[in-house]
């Protein structure tokens, strides 16, 4: 994995986030079918840009590698690598992040 992110690397405020896998399951163990699992919002940021220009000056991107990130429901940019999906999104897409 971490082989394919020293080719790859964000660009100013861009962070590369890899989604949590989707619910298939529910905790009473019945299957929940492809149509009826929802969108996970939830992802591990993965990698960061080196931050957005601002008046010349640099500013930082609020989140780090590891870091468990909130996303909204549309949006980013799908990325392939190593037959892998993960997704860009700018910084100020993100919703939150969760404490660890």
């Amino acid at each position: 994995m971490a082989r394919a992110f020293k080719k790859f690397l964000p660009m100013f405020d861009r962070v590369l986030v890899e989604r949590f896998a989707a619910e298939t399951k529910t905790k009473s163990g019945i299957m929940i079918p492809d149509k009826a699992q929802g969108k996970v919002l939830e992802a591990t940021v993965v990698a960061v840009g080196g931050g957005a220009r601002k008046d010349g000056a640099v500013v930082p991107v609020s989140v780090t590698v590891g870091d468990k990130v909130m996303l909204p429901e549309y949006g980013g940019t799908k990325v392939v690598l190593e037959d892998k999906e993960y997704f860009l999104f700018r910084d100020s897409d993100i919703l939150g992040k969760f404490e660890p």
